[in-house]
């Protein structure tokens, strides 16, 4: 059974994507950023972007059933390569014993220049 998660934002509707989609039990969740509404979290930091990406994936799983410890994949992407120490300190974090399959790609830009990092997740429940 397909199940598509929504946030309600503008995005989705111009786009025609859902914030996640589950299908049994797996749950992919869509590229997220350090946004709040038209408000972009962290302006020029990119550990609190990263955080508050990890956190808001997390709200997306916890409402389908998951959790964070469910996470099998990450795929993120940095608009600067230099910075993934930082993104590495956050992911071990918030990941510690979790240690999902993971991938880090530097791209030229995301949709708003104060946007530094884009993170989506897959999750699976056994």
């Amino acid at each position: 059974m397909r199940n598509n998660w929504s946030s309600n934002t503008e995005w989705e509707k111009v786009f025609a994507y859902s914030r996640a989609v589950q299908i049994g039990n797996t749950i992919e969740v869509s590229g997220t950023t350090a946004t709040e509404g038209a408000a972009i979290i962290g302006v020029g930091d990119i550990t609190l972007q990263t955080e508050y990406i990890i956190k808001k994936i997390e709200h997306s799983l916890v409402e389908a059933g998951f959790g964070l410890e469910d996470v099998v994949r990450t795929r993120i992407f940095i608009t600067d390569i230099s910075m993934w120490k930082e993104v590495a300190k956050v992911h071990a974090y918030l990941f510690d014993e979790v240690m999902p399959a993971s991938t880090l790609v530097e791209v030229s830009r995301l949709i708003h220049p104060d946007l530094l990092i884009e993170i989506e997740a897959t999750a699976l429940k056994e």
